[in-house]
């Protein structure tokens, strides 16, 4: 196939001959530059095996990111191959300049972000309702076993198997917030979700709240979970929560000093259970507070602790008497 340059002058004009294996370094130069050319059926006398590209270069036309990211579709390579190591590079840049910060947001609020809905409740009154997510892994949600799981312990340990009692729960590093709406669908009276990320408020928690009817029974808190943790008698109000979720990005918290903060914030009581999400190899203390460990389980590489008051760690265990002699 022959490209043939357009009728456009343009202060440069080059050629270059691809081989195939190289055609994907070509065409990522193709993207990064802004480049305007026709597609000619007409054969050409060239060596078997080679492609000849004939191609016009016009200074400061500029192709869109949108452009760039068609002309890779086209051609059936990865669109956003090119656009990874072009925002690679410029971070890099920005680093030796002392922008390295500054130039990461901007760059994360450049890449294009979609949803879909791979998620749903599970039980209560929205069960089966879909749920949005966004593509990709920089929002990764509680696994749905995991969920089920977390909330069988929970309405056993809490003396209700099945609900939850009414109350408040506080979803921290809530994501989608699919656990804060398991929570509401299945009892909770109020849930306060600590979501950073503006986009992912907007564009899924907000939506899923929408879908499922909850969004009167919900407060959003656009922060950082240490913000939080620090103002949460401005943020919280009403005194402790009767239950409260931790699923962080795993690599981005110190499990230590997060549980810490935790166990010293007005938002813990008495009667607070927690339920933690954390990887695999993660130390996890016996305690939170003046809270007990009354469960911790395994689900491949991620683990689920659940801390609670004593009673209902005595109550687990008068249970498991009972049936072991029943």
């Amino acid at each position: 196939m022959a490209v043939s340059s357009s009728l456009i002058l343009s202060p440069s004009h080059f050629n270059f001959i691809a081989n195939n294996k190289d055609i994907n370094k070509n065409l990522s130069f193709l993207s990064a530059n802004p480049l305007i050319f026709n597609i000619s059926s007409k054969p050409t006398n060239i060596n078997k095996g080679s492609s000849i590209v004939l191609c016009s270069y016009k200074s400061g036309s500029g192709l869109t990111a949108e452009d760039k990211r068609v002309l890779r579709e086209r051609y059936g390579f990865d669109p956003n191959e090119y656009i990874s190591e072009a925002k690679n590079e410029r971070i890099k840049e920005g680093k030796k300049q002392g922008k390295g910060k500054e130039l990461v947001a901007e760059e994360e609020a450049r890449v294009h972000r979609t949803t879909h809905k791979l998620l749903q409740v599970l039980g209560g009154k929205a069960k089966r309702k879909k749920l949005l997510s966004p593509k990709g892994m920089d929002v990764r949600p509680m696994m749905e076993v995991v969920k089920g799981a977390a909330f069988d312990i929970l309405q056993a340990a809490d003396g209700c198997p099945a609900s939850l009692r009414p109350g408040r729960w506080l979803d921290l590093y809530s994501g989608t917030g699919s656990v804060g709406i398991e929570a509401i669908s299945r009892g909770c009276s109020e849930t306060h979700f600590v979501e950073m990320d503006p986009w992912v408020v907007s564009n899924v928690l907000q939506p899923n709240l929408e879908w499922t009817g909850f969004l009167d029974a919900s407060v959003i808190h656009p922060v950082r979970v240490e913000t939080f943790l620090e103002q949460a008698d401005r943020f919280s109000g009403n005194g402790p929560f009767d239950y409260i979720s931790v699923t962080p990005p795993y690599t981005q918290v110190d499990y230590g000093m997060l549980m810490s903060q935790i166990s010293k914030s007005p938002i813990v009581g008495e009667n607070t259970f927690i339920v933690v999400e954390y990887p695999l190899r993660t130390d996890m203390l016996d305690s939170c507070g003046c809270l007990v460990k009354i469960k911790d389980r395994r689900f491949g590489r991620t683990h689920l602790a659940i801390y609670g008051p004593k009673w209902a760690q005595k109550k687990r265990k008068s249970d498991k008497t009972l049936q072991n002699t029943t």
